[in-house]
């Protein structure tokens, strides 16, 4: 469950070839002047409908206007105090499953919420699972890692559940948020593993609608990610892509909502992470919770 990675693998003349600042990650210096002007553009402000499960992800989903996410397929909420977010989530019961590019997600809120308390399980920050309450408000928030492959620290079996049996679990309803992504630990696997997987969520998730179909659930895509010389020996955005595309394609059609991690990482000014910093995460989050509380029209 928990590997490691051959190190050293560059032999010989080979190591000429992946030199930093020589042929790898060498700067292309501009012609001209080496910024750009960013100007109000005609889509922002503009009304894209409420935020529901079930609208086709366009591409660009979006772009950033001053550090906020503007979405071109629906109408995000921004929310800046702990106030409004409670407000939105008040009575509801949210269930993070995946990595920890999601976990992230659970990590904000109980951060920025102070209603929001981290119950102390015995488990650690990477691993989980953990769980949050504001018994004032009646919101729980829940997170689990996916289930194996995952490169973690050591994890009993029983704290690493599968998504889609975890999700068959579940009994649903309007106060029922399921939030997941999969992709990051796969990225040292062929393809086809993670396609059984993503089909058995997929079918969980069905079943999930079809008995609770007030459920909504959120669907967080891969991210870029930094790649440092011995990371891209074995990892590669193209293949985290290709990931996503399946992704994506499995669950078209269905009534479910996504949130554009991909275009929101790489359209940023900050250097690609693994983690992204608390200013993107924030925008994933505004967009997360535009789904559970549309903004109507402006």
């Amino acid at each position: 469950m928990v590997g490691g990675y051959e190190h050293n693998l560059l032999i010989g003349e080979e190591i000429h070839y992946f030199q930093s600042g020589t042929n790898v990650k060498k700067h292309i210096l501009p012609n001209g002047p080496g910024y750009v002007t960013v100007e109000s553009s005609p889509h922002t402000g503009k009304d894209h409908g409420e935020c529901i499960p079930g609208k086709r992800l366009l591409s660009p989903s979006g772009f950033y206007y001053q550090d906020q996410w503007v979405s071109t397929s629906c109408n995000i909420q921004h929310y800046y105090t702990h106030e409004s977010i409670t407000n939105c989530l008040r009575g509801k019961n949210v269930y993070i499953f995946g990595d920890s590019t999601i976990r992230q997600w659970f990590e904000y809120l109980t951060e920025f919420l102070p209603g929001l308390r981290k119950f102390d399980l015995g488990n650690s920050q990477k691993t989980g699972p953990h769980l949050a309450l504001d018994i004032d408000n009646k919101i729980k928030v829940e997170y689990y890692a996916h289930g194996k492959p995952i490169r973690i620290a050591p994890i009993a079996t029983q704290d690493l559940p599968f998504v889609a049996n975890k999700l068959d679990e579940i009994k649903g309803g309007r106060s029922t948020i399921i939030a997941f992504t999969i992709w990051c630990h796969f990225n040292t696997f062929p393809v086809e593993p993670y396609i059984r997987r993503v089909q058995n969520i997929r079918r969980s998730i069905l079943r999930l609608l079809d008995r609770s179909p007030d459920t909504l659930v959120v669907i967080k895509t891969a991210n870029v990610q930094a790649l440092p010389r011995d990371v891209s020996l074995y990892n590669s955005d193209w293949y985290s892509y290709q990931l996503d595309l399946v992704m994506r394609k499995m669950f078209e059609g269905i009534n479910v909502a996504f949130v554009d991690a991909w275009e929101m990482t790489i359209a940023h000014y900050l250097p690609h992470n693994l983690h992204p910093e608390r200013v993107i995460i924030k925008n994933e989050v505004d967009v997360f919770l535009s789904y559970v509380c549309p903004l109507k029209k402006r």
